[in-house]
């Protein structure tokens, strides 16, 4: 899975510093590690372990000519990045993120449930990042992957270490770039957030050093349910379920004529406070108010998920740490059921960057022991 696990008891941030260095050039002896949440909807990425310096990159990817690529070319550099992320690698070019999505480019790539693997465009996503905050020089990624089986897992970690390892160049609107990526971590998705939770603290965490975890991480193609034992990876009943908050986003679509599903301004206004979710299709001349819809359609599929959760679910365990920004979103509809259950509920903070941050610290622990 991970590099090495820890033993029962014993944290994986034994040696983890307290301190982060902010850099994002791998110079001078020092390696700068790279955080990648590959979401659906965003890809999340960090390169330290400060909440505030996560990005949220839309997950649409775009291939192009090189020519119509260096198309934004004439673009000022002082523009916002996110807005028009392009880059050219081995001879094509891509569009990521709202650019890519004003190009016709989808958040799959295609049927999810056909393809689930996020193997593709991975390399792309994790580039645009690399640009995004000026990476140079030597690099160490961390990043996690769905779990489905462990057979697919263990194949789908091969491969996006072997398209990653070693020097790669790029161009990245107009500008090369060249990074040398010594070390590719891979853990189950969902994992990561579990280890910002211990290494948050605090009065209102357990010691989950010492206890059987389940961690669910509701994504936006699948909810990863994860058995943790005192730290350790319980690789044999932890499994990733094509159901998320993609149907969510579908069932609220259904109930608006002319609405996408995978709008990146439908997902925007769902997630937004009550009183402030409107949302416009297109062609449309009124917006629909999505306050008639959401609250509903939660509650229903808040008690579809916790009955998943619970079918699953083994045994000995005790704690169930919430994470993603489906978890988020669902928080207060699962937190009741799950105390039916009379299991403990924690929602990591945030959730949404949860995994990154956790991968990040992760990173930290193993290049301390270096």
């Amino acid at each position: 899975m991970i590099d090495k696990h820890p033993g029962p008891g014993q944290s994986p941030l034994a040696k983890a510093s307290t301190t982060t260095k902010v850099t994002t050039a791998g110079v001078g002896g020092r390696s700068t590690i790279l955080s990648i949440d590959l979401g659906r909807t965003a890809t999340k990425a960090g390169v330290t372990r400060n909440p505030g310096d996560v990005v949220f990159i839309p997950s649409n990817v775009a291939q192009l000519s090189v020519e119509k690529a260096r198309g934004g070319g004439f673009e000022s550099k002082n523009t916002d990045p996110l807005l028009d992320l392009w880059l050219e690698y081995q001879g094509t070019g891509y569009a990521v993120g709202q650019l890519a999505a004003d190009f016709g480019a989808s958040l799959f790539g295609g049927n999810p449930e056909e393809n689930p693997s996020k193997i593709n465009d991975a390399l792309i996503k994790i580039f645009a990042c690399v640009g995004y905050f000026n990476l140079k020089g030597d690099l160490d990624v961390v990043l996690g992957l769905p779990f489905y089986s462990q057979e697919q897992f263990e194949r789908e970690k091969e491969q996006i270490v072997s398209l990653l390892s070693g020097p790669n160049t790029l161009i990245f609107r107009g500008d090369q770039i060249v990074v040398d990526i010594k070390s590719v971590r891979v853990m189950p998705e969902g994992y990561g957030s579990l280890i910002w939770c211990e290494a948050q603290g605090g009065k209102d965490m357990p010691n989950f050093a010492e206890l059987s975890v389940a961690v669910v991480d509701v994504g936006h193609q699948t909810t990863d349910f994860l058995t943790v034992d005192k730290f350790r990876f319980a690789r044999g009943v932890s499994q990733s379920e094509v159901f998320a908050m993609s149907k969510f986003y579908e069932q609220v679509a259904s109930k608006i004529e002319g609405a996408d599903s995978q709008s990146l301004f439908l997902l925007e206004a769902v997630h937004k406070p009550q009183g402030q979710r409107f949302y416009r299709p297109r062609g449309a001349t009124k917006p629909a108010d999505l306050d008639a819809i959401v609250p509903e359609l939660r509650k229903v599929f808040a008690r579809d998920l916790s009955d998943r959760l619970v079918k699953w679910l083994p045994e000995r365990v005790t704690d169930v740490v919430i994470t993603g920004g489906g978890g988020e979103f669902f928080w207060q509809d699962l937190q009741p059921l799950l105390k039916e259950a009379q299991l403990r509920a924690h929602l990591a903070q945030p959730a949404r960057q949860a995994n990154a941050l956790g991968q990040f610290v992760y990173g930290e622990a193993q290049l301390a022991k270096r």
